[in-house]
């Protein structure tokens, strides 16, 4: 909890102008409530005789702080609705910022539901905590001592009740602070089961109705349903327990406080007037105590919900350092194209499965290049090295440009270092791999990958310059205006999630020409065409290679009628890529 609460620290340090305002609002509202309960002191005793004294004016000014009471509360509110939102906003935006940018490979260990609810509940409530439970501990005790300064000011005797029912709460907090801490943690993992499900269920709709599992998954919802409802009732019957003690508890000290009130009134050692202050102010510090109480599940649930950003924000970050490198290595190369080099490259997953041992390929400008073999040899891996999502463990992986004079074996390693990034730039025309080189890339994934909003709004994703003209020329070359200027609204039609209201193949077009539009150096199609009819995948394939910029081009493919348009096909056998040669080529296609 304590590094939790350091993690914590560091957002809250950014807004401490806003707990400042926030706690002053709070003691100010503090101050006017004692203010009331001393005024209403006074014209108890002023009613009742104990007192001479203005009734009319004790009377207009209870009025006044009672509605000065009324305003702060208004006023409070709002100024901890707005602050709140923003703060929420803010630690969104960076915690949001941060999950982007952390390492691909580690990402994938959890599950988007899980993400989601990491991102959405738990940052909401670190924004929440941030903003209140500090200022809430310096309110909450401003108020105890206040209060019981005003109560040792008239009768010591009456601070004894104050403290009647401390060591009950202080016992039972302390006691129940693993069951809390458990509970949290629970409740946070029902809530991330709860939302991935919900998430998975809405995403697959389509396969649901089309196996026929609408009732299998409305049983698998009320089992979820069931869990989660068990899970709430236990956390119920220990909060039933903790309220039944702490307001027995509670009751016994008010009667006790109300019977020596009562005591000292008949004895004549105080008013009716003060007897009815300190009734008011013992409830206040028994109230106060247990709001004291209450913040610890608070800071309990605070740290849980940290624990769980903390899970996904200290992931490994990808390096971007390279950025202004890559920038320059482009401006000097974009003429005449980038190859794409990648030698001896080994990669085994985290669960130890060897995927490259040795692998090596090369690809120049104007070339096509094919990766094939059968599904889960590698071929989506290989491309995920290629853009930096999986880091290669040994080998080496670059882009190089025009002349490029690079020594066998030498690009990484002089004989005495490694080499940096800016030496084998300078030295060799080159750059290394890294998440900073995928704005060299145009990508195309397998599968529907289009967002919702209009087709123009999809292409302006990866051009946010990019004119109506230049939006239509990219659709020709995917062979996607053919139908896109059929539509009623064109490049401003709509598309629905996940590419609903087209099919397959198109999707697959609009994606193609969204890569054509970013018109990146090296393009990645994986499985690309895959939706496509032969005819419409040749011409499309041709489109790209007609093209008189300098366009690098690698292919995953099934299919072999691709091949014949590939300038070299690499085949991926025994953890290798291997060149095939025209015969191998031909028994392949033969044999599809």
């Amino acid at each position: 909890m304590y590094i939790q609460c350091i993690w914590i620290y560091q957002y809250a340090k950014h807004y401490w102008r806003s707990m400042i305002f926030y706690t002053i609002l709070g003691m100010i509202g503090t101050a006017i409530g004692l203010l009331t309960s001393m005024i209403s002191k006074e014209l108890v005793d002023i009613i009742t005789g104990h007192k001479s004294g203005a009734i009319v004016t004790i009377f207009l000014v209870m009025i006044g702080l009672n509605i000065g009471t009324s305003i702060m509360n208004l006023l409070s509110g709002y100024a901890s609705t707005w602050i709140s939102m923003r703060v929420d906003a803010e630690i969104k935006s960076d915690i949001f910022s941060k999950i982007l940018v952390t390492d691909w490979e580690s990402l994938t260990n959890y599950h988007t539901g899980d993400l989601l609810a990491r991102w959405g509940s738990d940052a909401s409530n670190i924004s929440s905590g941030v903003l209140n439970f500090i200022p809430n501990l310096v309110i909450y005790v401003f108020q105890f001592i206040s209060a019981f300064a005003v109560i040792i000011y008239y009768d010591w005797t009456f601070a004894i009740f104050a403290f009647l029912g401390m060591p009950v709460t202080l016992i039972m907090s302390r006691t129940l602070m693993r069951r809390m801490i458990s509970n949290n943690e629970r409740s946070a993992t029902m809530n991330a089961k709860i939302s991935g499900f919900n998430q998975e269920v809405f995403s697959n709709i389509q396969t649901i109705k089309a196996f026929d599992l609408i009732r299998l998954y409305i049983n698998k919802l009320r089992n979820v349903q069931k869990e989660f409802i068990n899970m709430k009732l236990d956390f119920q019957k220990m909060s039933m327990l903790t309220s039944l003690i702490l307001t027995t508890v509670g009751l016994l000290v008010s009667y006790s406080a109300y019977g020596w009130g009562i005591y000292r009134v008949w004895s004549g050692e105080i008013s009716y007037g003060t007897m009815t202050m300190f009734l008011s102010l013992s409830g206040t510090l028994t109230g106060t105590l247990h709001s004291l109480s209450s913040l610890v599940p608070a800071i309990i649930s605070l740290t849980t919900s940290a624990g769980r950003l903390m899970d996904i924000v200290e992931m490994p970050r990808e390096d971007y350092s390279n950025d202004d490198l890559v920038k320059t290595f482009y401006e000097n190369n974009k003429d005449h194209g980038i190859s794409l080099k990648m030698s001896d490259v080994e990669y085994s997953y985290k669960t130890g499965t060897e995927v490259f041992a040795g692998a090596s390929l090369e690809v120049n400008p104007h070339e096509i290049i094919a990766l094939v073999g059968p599904s889960g040899e590698g071929k989506t891996t290989m491309l995920r090295l290629i853009l930096s999502l999986m880091q290669t463990q040994n080998g080496t992986a670059y882009l190089s440009g025009e002349g490029n004079k690079d020594r066998e074996g030498s690009l990484f390693r002089s004989e005495t270092k490694e080499l940096t990034s800016e030496e084998i730039f300078t030295q060799f025309n080159a750059v290394p791999l890294t998440p900073s080189t995928r704005k060299l890339f145009s990508y195309v994934p397998q599968g529907n990958t289009m967002f919702s909003g209009t087709i123009a709004e999809n292409m302006r994703n990866v051009k946010p310059e990019a004119t109506d003209e230049e939006i239509i020329e990219a659709l020709k070359g995917a062979c996607a205006w053919e139908f896109v200027e059929k539509l009623p609204d064109g490049i401003y039609s709509e598309i629905k999630e996940r590419g609903g209201g087209f099919s397959e193949g198109q999707a697959q077009r609009l994606s193609i020409a969204r890569a054509l539009l970013r018109d990146a150096p090296i393009l990645l199609l994986d499985e690309a065409t895959s939706a496509l009819d032969v005819a419409t995948e040749r011409r499309v394939l041709r489109n790209i290679m007609q093209d008189e910029k300098p366009r690098t081009c690698i292919v995953t493919t099934h299919r072999p009628t691709v091949l014949s348009a590939c300038t070299r096909v690499y085949a991926i056998r025994d953890k290798k890529c291997v060149v095939l040669n025209e015969e191998e080529i031909d028994e392949m296609v033969r044999g599809f």
